[in-house]
């Protein structure tokens, strides 16, 4: 399976129009949340990738709720906050918002560590987690280099060893990645990145 993932769109245009058209060669493309800004814009963004007919999994970021990504999304977009789907003879689990919680205030769209092991419990197996937040430790480096990652997130990785992890949220962290085991952890950015991962 050909995959296209990317995170932290924040409405930037030129960025969703680059990811549409590089989608024309992917069997699915995911979204790690961050699509818009601060609450504002969700269906702005929805229509900048409404040119992606490939399935799309997506978590919320912590500009949107899972409820109003869910309410916005695509006609071919998955939500995922605490689930998991199978697709192409893979599982993928997702678990969006911002881990731990964030000093930016009432907009951001936040969850403690002990909601985020909740929601990742039901998770026993995946190919592919798809998260919003960074494990602690990995790709979570802030521009002062402070660590801000999830340690429920690294738990869960620990745990289920999926092929790959993939996360945004960390702008200072963007392309940046990292092994915890046997999974790959990689910081997307609103760039194209490709993934191949065999069923």
């Amino acid at each position: 399976m050909k995959i296209l993932a990317f995170s932290d769109l924040h409405l930037a245009r030129k960025a969703a129009a680059v990811l549409v058209a590089e989608s024309r060669a992917a069997d699915l493309v995911i979204g790690a949340g961050d699509f818009c800004n601060m609450r504002q814009g969700l269906d702005e963004a929805m229509e900048l990738l409404s040119g992606i007919t490939a399935p799309i999994i997506a978590v919320p970021g912590n500009a949107e709720s899972a409820e109003e990504l869910r309410a916005a999304a695509l006609p071919n977009m998955t939500v995922l906050h605490g689930e998991g789907v199978d697709s192409g003879g893979l599982r993928f689990f997702g678990l969006g918002n911002a881990v731990p919680e964030t000093p930016f205030g009432g907009w951001s769209c936040d969850i403690g560590e002990a909601e985020a092991t909740r929601l990742l419990a039901p998770c026993d197996r995946a190919d592919v987690l798809v998260l919003h937040s960074p494990p602690k430790g990995v790709a979570d480096s802030t521009s002062a280099g402070m660590s801000v990652g999830s340690q429920a997130i690294h738990d869960a990785i620990s745990r289920l060893q999926p092929r790959l992890a993939l996360c945004g949220h960390i702008h200072d962290s963007w392309g940046q990645s990292g092994m915890i085991g046997a999974t790959k952890v990689v910081n997307l950015g609103p760039t194209p990145n490709w993934f191949e991962v065999t069923p």
